[in-house]
């Protein structure tokens, strides 16, 4: 009798919560502007573009700004470990 191994399959990384919380956010910010684009239509008014719009889009960037700083002090790390770059630690970082 021939055994069939079952090959393995490369498991995927385990993508990052910060990740998964900036794709939330997307789908918030899509989910509210749709939602404005509908009630305006309903009511015939356009006081919802005012404050809903402008404050829903400031939590996207804000979080998006913040994820991007994330991800380039973690690819500083990771590419001083590759060259071999020590950090020197300043003052400034502190303060």
């Amino acid at each position: 009798m021939i055994k069939i191994s079952r090959v393995k399959r490369k498991e995927k990384p385990r993508m990052e919560f910060s990740k998964k919380i900036l794709i939330a956010m997307f789908a918030i910010t899509l989910i509210i502007v749709a939602c404005a684009i509908a009630m305006s239509y309903m009511t015939q008014t356009t006081d919802v573009y005012a404050y809903l719009i402008p404050s829903i889009f400031a939590e996207l960037s804000v979080g998006t700004g913040f994820y991007y700083w994330k991800a380039k002090k973690e690819n500083e790390i990771k590419l001083r470990g590759i060259y071999g770059i020590e950090e020197k630690e300043s003052e400034d970082e502190f303060l």
